[in-house]
């Protein structure tokens, strides 16, 4: 078995074959209704192999194939369900498992970047990866100090994979365009492929991992692994233990589902308030429930995986995100529109009907108008299918929106964040985590009011206690 299928022509291939596969899937479709059999279980059938090839081949080529497909699974809830069900094992598979690359290999990297004597640098290391992902994958270890350290080392070729098949999948994005409705695969493909250079540098995902674990330090929520030791290649974070959150996805009970989710919501909004940095990689491969949450034993932590891929906003998540949300939620049609013109989401050669753009964004922001909102699959199936009709208002204003390059991974994470809370079907209390850590989304006044309300009841609490 070879490493990582390098050779251009090979995965070109692969990748090529994927369209083709399609088509002839089709065919066979046809054929199987000619003869007799119920639309319904040949529809059935086609998606199983449609979905079991796809992500086949995606999960084999790791690289970019790979990475695109984790980025696609977590859209999985807003496919219809006939269509989804069929994807559904397919995708969760993807986001946690690869083939390994083989033992020698390993070996040969961590010799070339370690050292002769790697070897003295571990008091035990698991040759079976843990985990496998896009461009690297987890060894288990334990530290020359006696810590348990996750190691991770990079596919040798990565970096020449990850262009080769995103150049290649950016080439069929209309094909697979119907995967996810109302989604424009091309973009997603060439925001994957500019951040390319980054996920590889395994120094600057050490330097984002280094500050999300100092800033969360003795957090009673989050719990982000400390950096042991990184160079060219290989990174060694210490290791946690937890419940992958596919399978909270998958069996979950409702109290992890929730737990999760709240958590989720918070470390997206919380992340970039605290460290300047946004996790940008948010499928479920990369979060883990943990015991022992601030009620104790039967409580919930969040643990958050690779750090990777970040988008670096020193000053947090932009004003008029939190400005615009608010004023939407007030129905103040006139300065919402004013300011999406302003930052670029409305071109200056386009005149839309304020009215018109509120109406289209006042369903996406359903969850920020009560207190606690359940997200399901059907409704990000709903939302998705108000936009990608074509005979939908939504559709033809939706047209007419532009994404500045500034809002570009913002928009496709809390699309991901949105994604993977419908996966895991969790109440959330949405508008606490805006008003506590979104810029802009509670005026001046509002805030002053909020903080001498809790000084209020830090004076009760004071007293109480004298």
């Amino acid at each position: 078995m070879s490493d990582l299928p390098r050779k251009a022509v090979t995965r070109t291939a692969k990748l090529a074959a994927l369209p083709l596969g399609i088509a002839g899937r089709a065919t066979w479709g046809l054929g199987k209704r000619i003869v007799g059999e119920s639309a319904e279980i040949v529809g059935r059938e086609l998606q199983q192999r449609t979905a079991e090839q796809l992500f086949k081949v995606l999960g084999e080529l790791k690289g970019g194939a790979m990475k695109f497909g984790q980025a696609l699974s977590v859209f999985e809830s807003a496919l219809p369900e006939e269509i989804a069900g069929p994807y559904r094992a397919a995708l969760t598979r993807l986001q946690d498992a690869a083939p390994p690359m083989p033992t020698r290999t390993v070996h040969a990297v961590l010799e070339e970047r370690l050292g002769a004597d790697w070897r003295d640098l571990f008091e035990e290391f698991e040759d079976k990866p843990a985990a496998a992902a896009s461009i690297g994958q987890v060894h288990r270890a334990v530290w020359h100090d006696g810590r348990e350290v996750a190691v991770k080392v990079q596919y040798p070729g990565a970096g020449e994979a990850l262009l080769s098949d995103l150049g290649q999948l950016s080439r069929f994005a209309r094909l697979l365009g119907p995967l996810i409705p109302g989604m424009d695969i091309k973009p997603l493909i060439t925001e994957l492929r500019d951040r390319v250079s980054e996920e590889l540098d395994y120094g600057l995902e050490a330097q984002a991992q280094a500050a999300h674990a100092e800033e969360f330090t003795d957090d009673p929520d989050v719990v982000v692994p400390a950096v042991v030791h990184q160079c060219e290649q290989v990174l060694v974070t210490e290791w946690i233990d937890g419940i992958p959150l596919s399978e909270i996805i998958a069996d979950g009970t409702p109290e992890q589902r929730d737990r999760a989710g709240q958590l989720l919501a918070r470390f997206l909004f919380s992340g970039p308030a605290r460290t300047g940095l946004l996790h940008a990689d948010p499928h479920p491969g990369n979060f883990r429930l943990l015991p022992g949450g601030p009620a104790g034993a039967d409580d919930w932590r969040l643990g958050v995986l690779d750090f990777g891929t970040v988008d670096r906003l020193p000053g947090g998540l932009p004003a008029p995100i939190g400005v615009s949300l608010r004023m939407t939620l007030d129905g103040e049609a006139e300065g919402v529109y004013e300011l999406l013109r302003a930052e670029g989401f409305v071109k200056e050669t386009i005149a839309l009907d304020p009215d018109a753009v509120l109406d289209y964004l006042l369903p996406i922001i359903e969850p920020a108008r009560v207190e606690a909102f359940t997200f399901t699959r059907s409704w990000m199936r709903g939302q998705a299918a108000r936009i990608a009709d074509p005979r939908s208002p939504a559709y033809q204003l939706g047209k007419q929106l532009n994404l500045p390059p500034a809002y570009l991974l913002i928009h496709r994470v809390t699309l991901s964040t949105i994604g993977v809370l419908c996966q895991l079907g969790a109440t959330v209390r949405l508008r606490e985590e805006l008003q506590e850590w979104l810029p802009g989304f509670v005026t001046e006044e509002a805030q002053e009011d909020l903080t001498e309300e809790e000084r209020g009841v830090e004076g009760l609490a004071e007293g109480d206690a004298g």
